[in-house]
């Protein structure tokens, strides 16, 4: 059997990332992205918004990340997207929405695209937990940058190895339609 991982000592000049950062709870999220710049900085990418290796999208807030998200996964143009936001419970069901949501959204992005989406919200009770996750314990930006470029190079050394999947309905002299499940007869 062959052991796939991603690794953090390919040639980091041929890797391109998103980073995609909601603007609402900036005092949280600048400071995760801080930490994420850091990270990418000092595994060899150029973090530099006018170089040609990470490109800034800033959204509304975390519930918007998951649009830009798959439409920049989409473009081609990247290895992996990182998503930062910040969701801090209320005393209204809003946080509930917004954090699933923003959960789902984001895992759908990675999913329809086949382009990593790193789901790098912070979902706390308080300004202070997400206060202490972004810089003041530990910055969790930083892991989330991690994440992504072990698993663009995960994906890499995928691509490189297993064949495309082969899809016979969309392929075949029968193509248009998927194959249908069996339904069971109404009582």
């Amino acid at each position: 059997m062959t052991v796939f991982e991603g690794t953090f000592h390919q040639d980091p000049a041929t890797l391109r990332f998103a980073l995609i950062i909601g603007r609402f709870n900036d005092l949280v999220t600048e400071k995760l992205l801080s930490g994420c710049q850091d990270c990418l900085k000092r595994h060899g990418i150029d973090v530099d918004p006018q170089g040609t290796q990470v490109d800034y999208f800033w959204v509304p807030g975390s519930f918007e990340l998951a649009m830009v998200a798959r439409r920049v996964a989409l473009s081609g143009r990247y290895n992996a997207v990182i998503c930062l936001g910040a969701v801090i419970r209320g005393h209204t069901p809003h946080f509930d929405y917004v954090a699933a949501e923003a959960a789902k959204g984001v895992a759908a992005a990675s999913f329809q695209t086949g382009i990593p989406v790193v789901f790098g919200v912070l979902t706390t009770d308080t300004l202070q937990q997400a206060l202490e996750r972004a810089g003041i314990k530990s910055n969790l930006g930083w892991n989330y940058a991690l994440n992504a470029i072990e698993m663009a190079s995960l994906m890499r050394e995928i691509h490189r190895e297993l064949p495309p999947p082969t899809y016979p309905y969309l392929d075949g002299p029968t193509s248009g339609s998927p194959p249908s499940l069996p339904v069971s007869p109404l009582k």
